[in-house]
């Protein structure tokens, strides 16, 4: 990355996957960010943590929702490449949101889903931007847990992660280590005939267990909580408009 090009910022978050940037050094412009443990790890004013930016879809024209989606989960997308969850999904009766497909698809299935049980955060944020009751399972892959308490600092959320139980070998290998492992042994193990056993265990447990997870009571941030960071996002967006409007 360049390090002298202006930098903006609206809604980010220091997910803690790399260094620190320097946020201070003239060239970033930083209108808002995800939440307090983003505002304090790069110290910035308090203030700038209003919430993902992904709030603005509540002032944005949405697609239609569609229908008979009913309980969904969403898994991470890096769990789509190393897990089964298609055929959890299936065995569980649940509707697989997958988070790489076009995003009309996505806000369509989320707008009618009556639960979400999601291990992406941006399924938990953009179920809440839109009113639809979520679960959280704690991401698989340790590295993912911080941002969430980012988010859900912002909206005051009391975040309840819950356990997701892992439906392939590898995926079993990386809760356990916190390692990845796709391209090592362990990655072409699971994709080996001699892991058909195993990876067919991990499943259909995983599957048993999304089911129990339906059940559990769904959080939602406060209606008024959830208004106030989208009228707070929209003004700050307002602002930035506004000042490069004077610019140019």
């Amino acid at each position: 990355m360049d390090t002298k090009a202006r930098k903006f910022v609206m809604g980010s978050g220091y997910a803690g996957y790399m260094g620190l940037p320097d946020v201070h050094d003239g060239t970033w412009d930083i209108r808002f960010v995800r939440g307090p443990q983003t505002a304090s790890k790069l110290k910035i004013s308090p203030d700038l943590a209003i919430c993902d930016s992904a709030v603005l879809l509540r002032a944005m024209e949405l697609p239609e929702a569609v229908a008979d989606v009913g309980v969904a989960f969403m898994p991470h997308y890096e769990s789509l490449e190393r897990g089964n969850w298609a055929e959890a999904c299936q065995m569980a009766g649940i509707t697989l949101i997958d988070a790489t497909d076009p995003v009309d698809n996505i806000l369509s299935q989320l707008r009618s889903a009556k639960l979400l049980i999601t291990e992406a955060m941006h399924g938990a944020i953009v179920a809440d931007a839109l009113r639809t009751p979520w679960i959280a399972a704690k991401p698989i892959y340790g590295g993912h847990h911080m941002k969430w308490l980012d988010w859900a600092g912002a909206l005051d959320i009391d975040l309840r992660m819950n356990l997701l139980k892992p439906t392939s070998v590898l995926e079993y290998y990386i809760a356990r280590t916190g390692r990845g492992g796709s391209r090592g042994k362990v990655g072409r193990f699971t994709q080996s005939p001699l892991a058909k056993l195993p990876n067919s265990v991990l499943t259909h447990g995983a599957a048993q267990h999304l089911q129990a997870m339906a059940k559990l009571d769904p959080q939602l941030s406060a209606d008024s909580k959830i208004e106030e960071a989208t009228e707070r996002a929209q003004a700050a967006v307002a602002r930035f408009v506004h000042s490069r409007a004077s610019v140019t």
